[in-house]
């Protein structure tokens, strides 16, 4: 099977500090390094490492070829990436010395991608292929009404969060995953708990205390713990959590297995200075020894 990932893409710089700015304050970094990111395109390398095949549906710029390139390097299929006028998306992070941190966002051309390229695009999946999505590019609602009409299963990473985001997006969604903090955010704006969502399978992350998946068909509610580690840079390990548990799934794992996996995976990454070039492969995650 395939996942079709409609995908923000970006030029990751990020400046070592000795803690988080703050508001006003005029800050000397100690380090800068650039590297590929995007919460989509980090869910697309951490599905591709997990050894799923992954099209990833977006857009850059013309000065952003090289990240196109490197998402080939990394094994995702790039045939639906269009270069479009906008510049390509980049954010500016700040990364403490605890590992923390804080992130600038410019979507440039990850808010330029046609509807009419992500039809064509997904004129190619097939019923059962699964489609996931972020708030980081604009056309999420149509992909996911689309995905349905199609019998795609429809996956949604609920961040950077936005309660019309995903109320938009609700309706057409079978699998939800959102962290503590935005299931808050979601109940406050809907009403509804993780458990009463009318999704099929959702997960909720909570860091340090693992994760909890809620199965609506069955009731079953199933807690996962997190691995224990000490952070190096925490950007990008919901998305490499995120990525593995839909690889995961693609592969027949159940769902408690596929989460049991992207914690190995998140926690390494956690370890790890970057983004989606130091994602771990699947080998780096069953070979790892965790607490």
């Amino acid at each position: 099977m395939t996942i079709w990932n409609l995908g923000s893409i970006n030029a990751d710089l990020v400046y070592s500090v000795p803690h988080l700015p703050a508001p006003g304050e005029t800050l000397a970094a100690t380090r800068v390094d650039r590297f590929l990111g995007g919460k989509g395109t980090n869910m697309s390398v951490a599905a591709a490492r997990a050894a799923a095949h992954v099209c990833h549906i977006g857009a850059v710029g013309a000065d952003g070829r090289w990240a196109v390139e490197r998402l080939m390097e990394y094994g995702v299929d790039t045939r639906h990436i269009a270069e479009v006028a906008e510049q390509t998306g980049h954010a500016i992070i700040a990364v403490d010395a605890a590992g923390e941190n804080q992130i600038l966002l410019y979507p440039g051309a990850n808010h330029a991608i046609s509807e009419d390229a992500i039809g064509l695009a997904l004129s190619q999946a097939q019923a059962g292929d699964s489609l996931i999505m972020q708030n980081e590019t604009n056309a999420q609602a149509q992909a996911a009404r689309l995905g349905r009409e199609m019998g795609l299963r429809v996956c949604y990473a609920a961040a950077p969060f936005s309660s019309e985001a995903v109320e938009a997006a609700l309706p057409f969604l079978d699998f939800l995953i959102l962290n503590a903090v935005e299931a808050e955010q979601l109940a406050a704006a809907t009403g509804l708990q993780a458990k009463d969502l009318p999704i099929e399978d959702v997960i909720v992350t909570r860091g340090a205390q693992g994760s909890l998946w809620i199965n609506r068909s069955s009731g079953e509610i199933c807690e996962v713990p997190a691995r224990q580690v000490t952070p190096v840079d925490t950007t990008g390990a919901g998305d490499t959590f995120t990525g593995y548990v839909l690889a995961g799934l693609d592969r027949g794992m159940p769902m408690p297995q596929a989460m049991a996996q992207a914690t190995r995976a998140a926690a390494i990454m956690v370890t790890r200075r970057g983004t989606a070039d130091v994602i771990p492969d699947l080998k780096d995650v069953q070979d790892a020894r965790l607490a």
